[in-house]
């Protein structure tokens, strides 16, 4: 979901300098809804859930292309299953910052709504035969769509915080603002844990936009089967976030919403959305390295190892690590204005202070938890970008050109 959910490969350092190109307007735009929790506490727990989620793609990876993804050696195994027998409480979707909005499936089309994850490739929405934690979501009765077909085939989503999805495949026809594809690959799901239940997790579904070599199902995700049966003229999708007019724009990007040229860094390694980040730098001051970085609308922070968080908080002025708020978690003054720049491409993106504090540690406090948190089973040949840098910028994922573009807001 954001599991989306919620990480990489391993490429030589990559270089791609800003190109000067005028994109058509030719796409569609959705608007999409922002779930904010009121406890910003609650984004310390979906660290793990994020390395989880990378975990599984690394794994369906090696199972669809028969060979290891290059980052597959990045995450450290034996913390991850330490973790899994902690017994701690399993996220719910409630303590995570998502992005959703509508589509339609089935002969007739009825409507879901889907969190839009772009660290995930499979579309799923929850059955007619769920159980009652699917109560207050829409749900999808297969036999009642003329199009839908059976592929005989189960699927089963774990993640790293205990969340659990599973259920049937099947193919159908499915809509999203108007462009259709058919014999699309999607699960119908029959259980689906707590943390998906309606009062949490307010999407019916999952929209995975990554690429097929991660699919749980090894199929298209929903938007590469647009590009295959010719249905968008461009081969690339844009998302914009912000406390309001957030969309997503499929078939090209939203000019309206950007100003200049699009800076361009190559897919290193098409599964996740991934290519390399040239660096980060805090006052002035280089605190990271180039390393592989994944794009992920799945995840609210930025995650990164241990020493490369450490370094950057250094140089903030009254950041402190806090382990009492979640493992890998600092905290930063509210009113923190350190300047911060993320280099992508070589060009340097500026953070607007507000994007790096998620919110206070209480009501009334001056005291909030830091955008950039560690992971323990990370080794730092990759970090994982999320909203907190993709909230500066308008991201294109193209899709056709196995490249994604990054532009200054409008």
């Amino acid at each position: 979901m954001y599991f989306s959910a919620a990480f990489v490969l391993a490429a030589l350092p990559f270089l791609a300098s800003a190109v000067p190109v005028q994109t058509p307007r030719s796409g569609i735009a959705i608007p999409i809804a922002k779930r904010k929790t009121s406890n910003p506490l609650a984004h310390a727990k979906k660290v793990a859930h994020s390395v989880g989620k990378i975990q599984k793609g690394f794994e369906a990876f090696e199972r669809n292309t028969g060979k290891a993804h290059s980052l597959a050696g990045s995450i450290n195994k034996d913390v991850l299953a330490k973790r899994a027998g902690t017994g701690s409480d399993p996220l719910t979707d409630d303590e995570a910052q998502l992005w959703y909005g509508a589509i339609s499936i089935g002969t007739p089309a009825k409507k879901f709504t889907v969190d839009f994850d772009t660290g995930s490739s499979d579309l799923f929405v929850p059955a007619s035969t769920c159980g009652s934690t699917c109560s207050g979501h829409t749900l999808w009765t297969v036999s009642s769509s003329s199009t839908a077909k059976d592929l005989k085939k189960t699927f089963s989503l774990a993640y790293g915080d205990g969340s659990t999805v599973s259920g049937e495949q099947y193919t159908d026809t499915v809509s999203i603002a108007g462009l259709t594809a058919t014999k699309q690959t999607l699960g119908a799901a029959k259980t689906y844990s707590e943390g998906f239940e309606s009062s949490e997790f307010p999407a019916d579904g999952l929209m995975g936009m990554g690429f097929e070599s991660i699919s749980d199902y090894n199929a298209n995700p929903l938007f590469q089967t647009l590009v295959s049966q010719n249905k968008v003229e461009d081969a690339s999708f844009g998302f914009y976030f912000a406390d309001s007019g957030s969309e997503l724009y499929l078939g090209g990007t939203n000019s309206d919403l950007y100003t200049g040229d699009f800076t361009y860094i190559p897919v290193t390694q098409e599964g996740y959305w991934q290519s390399t980040v040239d660096s980060v730098t805090v006052n002035g001051k280089k605190a990271v390295s180039s390393t592989a970085a994944i794009l992920d609308t799945g995840t609210t922070q930025i995650v990164g190892d241990q020493t490369g968080i450490a370094a950057i908080h250094k140089q903030i002025s009254g950041a402190k690590s806090a382990p009492q708020y979640g493992d890998g978690i600092y905290t930063i003054p509210c009113s923190f204005n350190t300047p911060i720049t993320v280099t992508f491409g070589g060009t340097a993106f500026k953070l607007d202070p507000s994007t790096v504090q998620i919110g206070p540690v209480s009501d009334g406090s001056s005291t909030c938890i830091s955008g950039f948190a560690y992971d323990t089973s990370l080794d730092g040949q990759f970090w994982i970008f999320g909203d907190v840098f993709l909230q500066n910028v308008y991201t294109q994922f193209d899709v056709g050109n196995s490249q994604i573009g990054f532009a200054s807001l409008a």
